[in-house]
């Protein structure tokens, strides 16, 4: 038989309701008083590990010219442990280019024990349609001073969330987060099971070709598996990554997570269709916003060549820039100077978050990451947003 005590109810306890406040206050009262000395170790430790923004020292630039890219090795201004971050998120670093003020996501290819030498490592890869990689690749040198975000995005591993296996399909220099991660399982920083399809041009293409098989000596929790798309040679895949290959090394049960360039994106999403993976278990990398917006079947085809007035509104300022319609209102704020906040560049972190006043635009399905309440409230995110009319939009300053 249960014995179940019930306390009083009514008048007694609207009284000691009523009351409450007044405890609480005696009891704060009767307190010793005791000076705050400086600043709460929580808010210390907070700022530490998630800055505004850091200030990096190019300190090593490495040449990795068969790849047509270069690994740029940052280290803090005082040689202190910079931000600890997960393996597989990014940085987005600030540039001036010209008159212009970018800013550019790259992800961090060192691993995350690095980050406590005060050390980061990102690698950048030629795009002959870009405009901040070549920059970079052409002008920044050793001893130049960048300022960058600390390390943002959720494109890591989580035992909660992920398979104990992952299987990462790179390509080109997309295999830079799994770099972090293969070199954090190797350090005992994370523990799953990591096996990686990389596709590459040519054998001399590789990228972090003896990095990588150094880690798989080093540990038997990491694997990879190279494919060459113009290359036939012995111990390596054939053409591109296929459903069939990745079915090939993947064990019975994993998550998929993908990294590379656009056409990669592209082909990898049809191919992993294939495989009746739920999609939560597929994990994709900032998809970043397309170089050819005319390729969805809903854009408004006659308006691609047309170029438009933006209206920014930036507190008391306001400037009229032009915009085409083939790029991005970002990248129209940006090539006119104006300073305005974005990190991700892909529509999901919401950083670039502004009021639409007035206009029509198109943004790709694939790039919206705004809220519902955003979305009916007419807020946009510049960055994944293509103007097709004249505009005139509230712009935050920069953060």
């Amino acid at each position: 038989m249960l014995n179940i005590k019930v306390g009083l109810i009514g008048a007694f306890d609207m009284l000691k309701f009523k009351n409450m406040a007044k405890d609480r206050n005696k009891t704060i009262d009767a307190a010793k008083e005791k000076e705050i000395v400086g600043e709460f170790k929580i808010n210390q430790n907070a700022k530490a590990l998630h800055p505004d923004f850091v200030e990096l020292k190019v300190a090593k630039i490495i040449d990795r010219s068969a790849a047509g890219a270069k690994t740029f090795v940052f280290e803090s201004l005082n040689g202190k442990a910079l931000p600890y971050f997960r393996a597989g998120q990014y940085l987005s670093l600030k540039l001036k280019i010209g008159d212009s003020f970018v800013t550019r996501p790259y992800s961090i290819s060192s691993a995350p024990s690095e980050a406590l030498k005060g050390r980061y490592e990102v690698t950048v890869k030629a795009n002959p349609d870009g405009f901040a990689a070549d920059w970079m690749l052409n002008n920044l040198k050793e001893g130049d001073v960048i300022e960058s975000s600390s390390p943002l995005g959720n494109f890591y591993f989580d035992k909660y969330r992920d398979k104990e296996n992952v299987v990462a399909l790179a390509g080109g220099s997309g295999i830079t987060p799994f770099l972090s991660m293969a070199d954090a399982i190797k350090d005992g920083a994370e523990n799953f099971n990591l096996t990686i399809i990389f596709g590459s041009r040519s054998e001399d293409a590789i990228l972090f070709k003896e990095e990588l098989e150094e880690i798989t000596k080093a540990t038997n929790k990491v694997k990879v598996v190279h494919v060459l798309s113009n290359e036939e040679k012995e111990g390596y895949e054939h053409g591109f990554i296929t459903a069939d290959i990745i079915k090939k090394y993947a064990p019975s049960e994993y998550s998929i997570f993908i990294c590379g360039p656009e056409a990669m994106y592209r082909f990898a999403h049809d191919e992993v269709l294939k495989l009746n993976i739920p999609e939560r278990l597929v994990r994709r990398e900032l998809l970043g916003v397309t170089h050819d917006v005319s390729k969805y079947g809903d854009y408004p085809k006659d308006s691609l060549d047309k170029t438009f007035k933006i209206t920014v509104k930036q507190g008391p300022k306001e400037t009229v820039i032009d915009a085409k319609a083939s790029e991005s209102v970002l990248v129209a704020i940006e090539r006119a100077g104006i300073k305005a906040p974005s990190r991700c560049r892909s529509g999901e972190c919401g950083w670039c978050r502004s009021r639409l006043i007035s206009g029509e635009y198109y943004a790709p399905k694939e790039n919206e990451g705004r809220r519902w309440a955003d979305i009916k409230y007419n807020y946009i995110h510049p960055c994944s947003t293509f103007p097709l009319s004249d505009m005139v939009l509230e712009v935050p300053g920069e953060y």
